[in-house]
């Protein structure tokens, strides 16, 4: 490796990784604004609560690599035209595509590098990240009494207090209240419903060490209970039993009370359940899928008109009052054999109109059905092809990148972190909605799904091209002294004009 070689590639890796952490922190920050809600209220540990950010910060890698090697090639090659390193490297002979050539190198190795990380790492972070949200979202909240209200979280208890005074967090005492109405339901058998009340005119809650029961010291209250007889049931006239109950009220002075909390926290779902989206999949497991979608889609489509014969009563020919029925294949015209079907004794003509009209509703019907069926049946196609597709088409987008963002550093000859950091951004925002918009295209239909999985790509190519093309050829495009002598130029060559037909 030549010096010169070191030097670019040096200048490339700091701004590089810079720029891939920072996008990454972005995506990340993005992700915890939207489930906010949900890691806040759900109590959720900080091993969790990392987990998940390391599975989404691996999904975001394929997004942010484009980007990364956009400003980072622009950086790189700005720094180097701002300082004349460029020049004095033209003036030694070496041109600019030999300049090029390391981080043409290290173009093509990224993409190949985000190619294997979207077949092989993606699906499944992909498959860890999602199932674990899903279950962090499905989790229950913590638990939180309000003042004045029911709190009913608790499987079997409902619980209302009058005052609740929070103490220091780190007490073992918990929070003291005023005023608890504790309801316990039983949930099964003949004693179904709200069989005890506890009334205390004081209390503390608080967990154990280990988060797993909750604890209410009582003080000053009533347990009041009711209890069924088991021998002593009588029943009604209609045989229904009535069981006799008896009243129980016991007087505390301190009374401890212990609740399971087994159905709150994380309860993980079997991840097998969400490997049927298509990010899950990798390129093989999605020609297949993808396969299998469309012979199921041609054989469905082909059997409606095999499956609708059942709603038709006549299928006849032609061919007058001696008409016989035919295959499936004949066009049936108006003819006397409606005539026929009409003189036949066992149907009047009214009850013959109103079974047609009954058979012509449900042919409607179970055609819209088919319809609706065969357009899922094709869209789920359409997804799973544009993600195939997709596979190919972010690696190819850094590569594309890299042509826009090399020469256009060479032309601005501007380096640091500002013009730079603006042009690579319009340029990633291009890319971005290219791509939103091919897919959306795809999946609606509208355009050939590849088509629209490499519309981005296949619209940005020629910019890095024709960059590159000016770039090798000295172009000033970004020097404004250019435009304010077109713009002089252009201004006297109108006055002329002007002069001349005066």
């Amino acid at each position: 490796m030549k010096k010169i070689d070191k030097l670019i590639l040096s200048s490339f890796w700091g701004p590089f990784v810079l720029t891939l952490c920072v996008v990454i922190f972005i995506f990340l920050m993005r992700l915890l604004m939207f489930y906010i809600d949900d890691f806040v209220s759900k109590d959720v540990d900080l091993i969790t609560f990392g987990r998940v950010l390391f599975f989404f910060s691996l999904l975001t890698i394929p997004t942010a690599l484009p980007l990364a090697t956009l400003l980072s090639s622009l950086m790189t090659y700005g720094n180097l035209g701002e300082f004349f390193e460029l020049t004095a490297m033209k003036s030694a002979g070496i041109s600019l595509t030999r300049a090029m050539r390391p981080l043409l190198i290290v173009a093509v190795l990224i993409s190949g590098f985000s190619f294997w990380f979207n077949n092989v790492v993606a699906p499944w972070a992909n498959l860890k990240g999602y199932s674990l949200l899903y279950d962090i979202k499905t989790a229950k909240a913590t638990l939180n009494l309000k003042e004045g209200i029911f709190y009913n979280d608790l499987p079997g208890y409902s619980i209302k207090v009058d005052k609740k005074i929070t103490t220091d967090p780190n007490s073992t005492t918990g929070d003291l209240l005023k005023g608890l109405i504790i309801y316990k339901h039983a949930t099964s058998g003949i004693e179904s419903g709200n069989r005890e009340v506890i009334l205390a005119d004081s209390g503390r809650m608080y967990t154990d060490k280990d988060r797993s029961y909750l604890v209410f010291e009582l003080y000053n209250g009533n347990d009041y209970q009711e209890q069924s007889d088991p021998n002593n049931v009588s029943y009604a006239s209609n045989g229904t039993p009535n069981q006799s109950s008896q009243f129980i009220r016991n007087s505390f002075g301190h009374y401890k009370l212990v609740i399971g909390l087994e159905s709150f926290g994380i309860h993980r779902t079997d991840e097998q359940q969400f490997e049927y989206h298509e990010y899950m999949k990798n390129l093989g497991e999605l020609t297949t899928i993808t396969d299998s979608l469309k012979k199921d889609f041609r054989s469905t489509a082909l059997n409606v008109a095999n499956s609708s014969r059942q709603y038709y009563s006549y299928q006849f020919r032609n061919e007058g009052p001696t008409a016989t029925p035919v295959s499936s294949t004949t066009v049936l015209k108006d003819g006397p054999w409606v005539d026929s079907v009409m003189k036949k004794s066992s149907y009047r003509p009214h009850e013959l109109a109103a079974t047609a009209l009954l058979q012509a509703q449900s042919v409607q019907s179970y055609a819209n059905s088919n319809v609706v069926y065969l357009q899922e049946k094709q869209r789920q196609v359409y997804k799973y092809e544009l993600e195939k597709h997709h596979k190919f088409t972010q690696a190819i987008s850094v590569f594309i990148m890299f042509l826009i963002g090399a020469p256009l550093g060479a032309i601005i000859k501007k380096g640091g972190f500002g013009l730079p950091v603006l042009v690579s951004i319009i340029f990633f925002i291009l890319l971005y909605v290219l791509t939103l918009n091919g897919d959306k295209f795809a999946k609606d239909g509208v355009l050939w799904v590849p088509a629209g999985a490499w519309m981005a790509n296949v619209l940005l190519l020629p910019v890095g091209l024709y960059f590159m093309y000016q770039a090798r050829h000295d172009s000033r495009l970004f020097d404004k002294d250019v435009y304010v002598i077109a713009w002089e130029r252009l201004r006297r060559k109108w006055a002329a004009s002007r002069g001349g037909k005066q």
